[in-house]
């Protein structure tokens, strides 16, 4: 399942009310760690697509939900469950350090 586009509008119906645990990568398109994330997150949300949401939120297009949650470094990635902020993660790391970061999240 290809990661899932989010914008300030539709932010509360895809994240909060989602019924499945969600990450949402906060990026932009100058952004070179965010773009150096993009194909783990790709690869993630196929393999985890079962148990999480995969979501994509572009900062300059959309900047109120940053703002809300005090997004001051991209990428950053927030993890909700059950409409509530469980964890954070700031900064590109590797593939298996974001899968132990969701795993133990969700």
């Amino acid at each position: 399942m290809p990661t899932k586009p989010v914008t300030d509008n539709s932010f509360e119906n895809e994240v909060i009310k989602s019924d499945k645990p969600i990450v949402v990568d906060f990026w932009a398109e100058w952004c070179g760690p965010c773009k150096q994330i993009g194909p783990v997150l790709e690869e993630i949300s196929n393999e985890m697509s079962d148990q999480v949401i995969i979501a994509k939120h572009n900062i300059d297009q959309e900047p109120n939900i940053p703002t809300k949650y005090g997004i001051r470094g991209i990428p950053t990635m927030l993890l909700f469950k059950s409409g509530e902020l469980k964890a954070t993660k700031v900064g590109a790391t590797t593939k298996s350090n974001i899968l132990s970061w969701i795993k133990e999240n969700i």
